[in-house]
C-alpha cells in the first residue's frame, strides 16, 4: 500500500524541516462549469459519452490545482469557517486523513470569491494540544469545494491523536481519530460501529449523538449518506430542494446533511471507513443506468457531479479522488492480523438488474453468470483478498443484503431484485470461494435495508442441512423509514420462509461490534423513535461468532 501526500498540502515534523510545496499540476475551468458547457454544446449522445469518457483524468488533474505554496493566508473571518465541522478516515498503521471544509459564505464575507484558501491544521498526542507531533498547511481550493483532505503521515501505529485546523483568526472544533496497528502487532480487542442510511427528511439523527458518547476505535458506514430525492409530503425536517443532478446541487444536499450536530459529533469521535450505495447519486441505480431509463444518456454528467461531491465531503484519500465519472472506492484496510476490512462497491460496476426492479419472481437472468454486482476486477481482488488474508476475521463492508430473502406470495416466491437474490449467480460464486477456499471467520456487515438481520449465509439456501459458510450483520437505519417498530404483522411469515435468519428488528439505530481473537459480539443497538428529538438509546439483542465457527447464536 503505498503512502502518499496529498498534493495540496505541505507537511512539517516537529523538530525537522518542513516539506517542500508541491507544484500545480494544471489551471482550467472549475469541473462542474465544465460540465455544465459540455451539457450546453450540441454534442450527440454517442459523442456526449465518448467525452466523458476521453476527459475523466483531465478533470482529476484540473481539480488538485493550486497548491499550498500559492494558497492565500485568510484575513480575519467575521464567521466561522468550520461550520460543517471536522472529521477523519482510512486509517493506516502511520497515516489517517483529516478533513474539513470551509463555509463560502464565512469567505464571501471577506470578499474571497476565488482561488486557494489557507488552512492550517495540527495533530497531538493530547486533547490539550501540549504535545503537538505534527503540523503544516493545506490549500483549500474551489474546485473542491473548499474542502481540505489531509494524509497525515508519520503518525505512530494503534494509538489515539487529536487533530484540529486555524483559518481567518478562527479555530475548528477538536477531533479524535485513531491509527490502525501495525500489521504484526498483537492486538486482543477492536471496538466497532457500523452505520448506514440517514434520510434527513425522516428523522432526527440522534442514534449518532449515541455513537459520539461510545467508546469505539473505528466507524463504519455502509451508504446512503444522502437522499437524493426531492422533500416528501409531510416530512420531519424539511429539506426544501429538489433531487439534485448537478455539482452544486449535490453539494448543497450535503451541506443540509453535514450541519447536522449529530452527525458532526460522530465525525469528531473517532476515523470513519467510508463506501457508498445508490442514494449518493440515484435510487436502484447499476453502473450507467439509472433508475429511470429515459435518462441514460444524461447519467453520466450526473454520475460525475454526484462522485465528485461525495469525495468533497467525506475524509477520503487522493486515491479515491474521482476521475470524471469514474471512482475508486473499494478498498482493503487491515487491523493487525485481528480483522481485515474488504470495502466493497455494488453499485459503479453492477449489472443492470437482470429481472428488473422491486420484489418479484425470479427470471432466469438471476442465474445468468455474466450479471455481477462487483464487476469481474473487484470480484477477482476481493478473492485475492480473501485467499492472501492472515486475519482471524475477514469482513465484508457491504452495501445489499446477501442472504436470501424469499417470500412466499400465493403466485409464487419472490425474492427483493435489487439486493444479491436478483444475481443468483454471483452471490453463488461468492458463497461457493468462502466454502471451498475457507478464509478465516468471514463476517459480511450489510446496510441499506433499514431493518436489522442476522443470517447464517449458506452455500445452499434452499437445503436446511447446507452448513454455514459466513455470517451476515445487517444494519438498520439511522434515520431512514421513520420510526420503524420491532416486528411487523410479517415478521413470522418471512422468518419462516427463510430458515436461516435468526433475527430481525425494524427500529433505528446502528450495530456496535466488540472483535477479540476469540469471538465476534454483534449488539443491536436501537431507540424507540426518531420523528422526534432525544430518543433514548437500548440492546435490542446481542449475537456471537465464535472464532472458528461460522453462524451467530445468541449472546
Amino acid at each position: 500500500m503505498l503512502h502518499t501526500e496529498s498534493m495540496e498540502v505541505t507537511e512539517e515534523r516537529c523538530c525537522c524541516q518542513p516539506c517542500p510545496a508541491q507544484p500545480s499540476l494544471i489551471a482550467m475551468k472549475s469541473s462542474d462549469q465544465f460540465w455544465f458547457d459540455l451539457l450546453d454544446s450540441r454534442l450527440s449522445r454517442r459523442d456526449l459519452l465518448r467525452v466523458a469518457r476521453d476527459v475523466s483524468g483531465i478533470i482529476a488533474l484540473g481539480t488538485l490545482s493550486g497548491s499550498a505554496a500559492n494558497a492565500r493566508q485568510l484575513p480575519r473571518l467575521r464567521a466561522n469557517p468550520f461550520t460543517f465541522g471536522i472529521a477523519s478516515g482510512d486509517p493506516w498503521p502511520e497515516s489517517v486523513v483529516l478533513w474539513t471544509r470551509l463555509d463560502r459564505i464565512a469567505l464571501q464575507q471577506i470578499g474571497h470569491n476565488a482561488g486557494p484558501a489557507s488552512v492550517q491544521w495540527e495533530v497531538a498526542e493530547d486533547d490539550g494540544f501540549r504535545q503537538i507531533v505534527s503540523r503544516g498547511t493545506a490549500s483549500a481550493i474551489d474546485r473542491l469545494g473548499y474542502s481540505v483532505h489531509v494524509e497525515v503521515n508519520g503518525l505512530r501505529p494503534a494509538r489515539p491523536y487529536w487533530y484540529r485546523f486555524h483559518g481567518g483568526g478562527v479555530s475548528s472544533p477538536i477531533g479524535r481519530t485513531r491509527t490502525a496497528p501495525a500489521v504484526a502487532a498483537a492486538i486482543d480487542s477492536l471496538r466497532l460501529v457500523v452505520a448506514s442510511c440517514q434520510k434527513y427528511t425522516e428523522g432526527f439523527y440522534t442514534a449518532y449523538r449515541h455513537i459520539a458518547s461510545e467508546d469505539i476505535d473505528l466507524i463504519l458506514h455502509l451508504g446512503d449518506y444522502i437522499y437524493e430525492q426531492a422533500e416528501p409530503e409531510n416530512p420531519v425536517r424539511r429539506q426544501v430542494l429538489g433531487e439534485p443532478h448537478t455539482l452544486e446541487e449535490y453539494r448543497a444536499r450535503y451541506t443540509l446533511y453535514r450541519l447536522d450536530s449529530d452527525l458532526q459529533a460522530a465525525h469528531a469521535v473517532a476515523p470513519w471507513i467510508v463506501t457508498f450505495d445508490d442514494h449518493e447519486v440515484d435510487n436502484n441505480y447499476a453502473d450507467e443506468i439509472p433508475e429511470d431509463e429515459r435518462q441514460t444518456g444524461q447519467f453520466p454528467l450526473r454520475r460525475t457531479a454526484a462522485y465528485q461531491a461525495y469525495y468533497e465531503f467525506m475524509p477520503l484519500r487522493r486515491s479515491s479522488l474521482p476521475r470524471g465519472r469514474d471512482m475508486q472506492i473499494y478498498r482493503r484496510f487491515d487491523w493487525s492480523r485481528l480483522a481485515r476490512f474488504h470495502v466493497l462497491d455494488t453499485r459503479q460496476y453492477r449489472s443492470n438488474q437482470p429481472c428488473g426492479d422491486g420484489q418479484k419472481q425470479r427470471c432466469s437472468g438471476a442465474t445468468d453468470p455474466a450479471a455481477t454486482m462487483m464487476g469481474t476486477t473487484q470480484e477477482n481482488w476481493l478473492y485475492d483478498g480473501l485467499r492472501t488474508s492472515g486475519a482471524r476475521w475477514n469482513t465484508l463492508a457491504n452495501q445489499a443484503l446477501i442472504a436470501q430473502l424469499s417470500r412466499n406470495e400465493p403466485a409464487g416466491r419472490t425474492f427483493p431484485m435489487d439486493m444479491w437474490d436478483g444475481y443468483v449467480a454471483a452471490r453463488q460464486r461468492l458463497l461457493s470461494f468462502i466454502a471451498e477456499r475457507r478464509p478465516s471467520n468471514p463476517v459480511v456487515l450489510t446496510g441499506d435495508i433499514h431493518s436489522n438481520w442476522v443470517a447464517d449465509l449458506k452455500a445452499d439456501f434452499d437445503d436446511p442441512r447446507s452448513p454455514a459458510v459466513a455470517t451476515e450483520f445487517a444494519g438498520t437505519s439511522i434515520s431512514s423509514g421513520g420510526d420503524g417498530r420491532d416486528v411487523s404483522p410479517r415478521t413470522a411469515a418471512i422468518l419462516a420462509d427463510n430458515p436461516h435468519i435468526k433475527f430481525y428488528n425494524g427500529q433505528r439505530g446502528y450495530l456496535r461490534c466488540q472483535i477479540t481473537p476469540e469471538r465476534w459480539t454483534t449488539d443491536i443497538r436501537i431507540v424507540p423513535y426518531v420523528v422526534r428529538p432525544g430518543a433514548p438509546i437500548s440492546t435490542r439483542a446481542s449475537f456471537v461468532v465464535q472464532n472458528g465457527e461460522a453462524g451467530a447464536v445468541p449472546g
